[in-house]
């Protein structure tokens, strides 16, 4: 079967165009026959509604299937998942995660850290591919869907694609990253960061122990990567790389299953992280009288409250703020603490105004160590990364694509942090949501309806074939 005609239908898909007019066109009406697709509708390349009888078929069944035998890969017992980067639950489900990929006809490499692509070429390959994915590694006790989604809801939008009869003109390319979660080594978005060329990353790595002080690259190593190279920067990929990357992810939030189908993101918010150590005198907490205490527990408490009262005068709704981290030294009930360390997660999608909260923060911890006759042994931002915006023309895509389907949407912004927040780095990026039960996530009730995951599937489909038209 020739590709031409599918072809000039997806570009005439690419608009609004009613073909009723047109009806003694011979060139639309050869296309009718060949498509099967009503002159007088408006043009959808796999069909007019998100129907069971749309010609752009996802089998939820299968992928729900998917979804819970690669949940099976954990170290701890169901429903929660855990699982690690590089132990064996990890290598046996990449494995899983490739045999999909090569019975979906996709050609499979890895890079020397575990990033694995799986492409289907175009027909015109020499093109810069249109790119997806996400990740599949877990934290101890979480869901079974965070990342998973995105990964085996690409390899199953590629499926329907070609269930269809489409052919990309553009390569379609899907990535799982490695260790979006930062459980092992302390780094999230570990494989994308890579990808963005992360070189302080990657030389740090070469040092970088876990908690059982097993190295990094001796990990790679007992997974099977980084062999024979201590150099990660094989791992780099050149800026516009792909013309577009799109990452299919439930919400995490409760936003969405009130309200629509499907949420196109705007931006995504970048979190900065924050290390401060009070240190004061301690003491007995009889002994030592009120007036005479350097209490570093009380200076880290006046801090936390601080943070919620900057973040909460930034002005924005976008600014938010969190203490995550308590631990006070010697953590005894009748001693006074000695030692106070925080550790602060700071986010917006501006990043100037979240760098002024984080002055303000900083102003705020000089000022109570002051105050409470303590010192302020560190204020470390441990990291600063700058938020990532949705390119418009995939927003677009996005947006046509849930229009066509006639699945109800919004707009909304990602306060958590994904590959594609680095991804943006190299690539015009998009995201989309759909709704989870109650917005759980990084738990075992996480939770998404096969039906939400279909719509999902069909929307990132038809989004990549319209950006690998383009």
């Amino acid at each position: 079967m020739s590709r031409y005609p599918l072809f000039f239908l997806f570009l005439l898909c690419s608009t609004p165009l009613i073909l009723t007019q047109h009806n003694d066109d011979p060139t639309l009406k050869t296309m009718h026959g060949f498509s099967g697709y009503p002159l007088d509708e408006p043009s959808n390349p796999f069909g007019s509604s998100a129907s069971d009888s749309s010609p752009l078929s996802v089998d939820a069944q299968a992928l729900q299937k998917q979804i819970d035998e690669l949940s099976t890969f954990s170290d701890t017992p169901a429903p929660s998942v855990t699982r690690i980067l590089y132990t064996e639950n990890d290598v046996l489900a990449r494995r899983y995660i490739k045999n999909l990929m090569g019975l979906a006809g996709l050609s499979v490499r890895e890079d020397a850290v575990g990033n694995i692509f799986g492409r289907w070429d175009g027909y015109e390959p020499e093109l810069t591919a249109v790119a997806t994915g996400s990740h599949i590694d877990a934290i101890p006790y979480s869901g079974k869907y965070d990342g998973v989604v995105g990964v085996l809801g690409a390899i199953e939008a590629i499926n329907a694609l070609k269930r269809s009869g489409f052919k990309p003109k553009r390569s379609l390319e899907i990535i799982l990253f490695t260790s979006e979660e930062p459980t092992r080594f302390g780094i999230g978005c570990l494989g994308s960061r890579l990808l963005a060329g992360g070189e302080t990353l990657a030389e740090a790595l070469k040092t970088m122990v876990d908690g059982q002080n097993i190295s990094f690259l001796e990990a790679a190593r007992s997974a099977g990567y980084a062999r024979g190279e201590d150099d990660l920067s094989s791992v780099f990929l050149k800026k516009d790389s792909y013309s577009a990357f799109v990452e299919l992810h439930i919400e995490q939030g409760p936003i969405l299953e009130d309200e629509v189908s499907i949420g196109i993101v705007t931006n995504i918010a970048a979190p900065a992280s924050i290390k401060v150590d009070f240190e004061g005198n301690g003491g007995h907490a009889g002994g030592v009288l009120m007036p005479d205490r350097n209490d570093a527990g009380l200076a880290a408490a006046e801090l936390m409250l601080a943070v919620e009262n900057h973040v909460m005068g930034s002005g924005s709704i976008d600014t938010v703020g969190t203490v995550g981290i308590l631990e006070l030294h010697p953590g005894a009930i009748n001693s006074i603490p000695s030692k106070a360390h925080l550790e602060i997660d700071v986010r917006d999608i501006d990043e100037d105004r979240r760098n002024a909260v984080i002055k303000k923060i900083h102003n705020s911890a000089k000022a109570i160590a002051k105050k409470r006759y303590v010192t302020l042994s560190e204020f470390k931002i441990i990291n600063q990364d700058p938020p990532a915006h949705s390119e418009k023309s995939i927003i677009e895509a996005t947006e046509a694509a849930s229009k066509e389907l006639k699945l109800t949407r919004k707009y909304m912004v990602s306060r958590a942090y994904h590959d594609s927040l680095f991804m943006a780095r190299i690539s015009p990026m998009g995201m989309i949501f759909i709704p989870c039960y109650k917005g759980y996530s990084h738990k075992p009730e996480e939770y998404a309806s096969p039906k939400d995951i279909e719509n999902g599937v069909k929307v990132l489909a038809l989004t990549l074939a319209k950006l690998s038209l383009s």
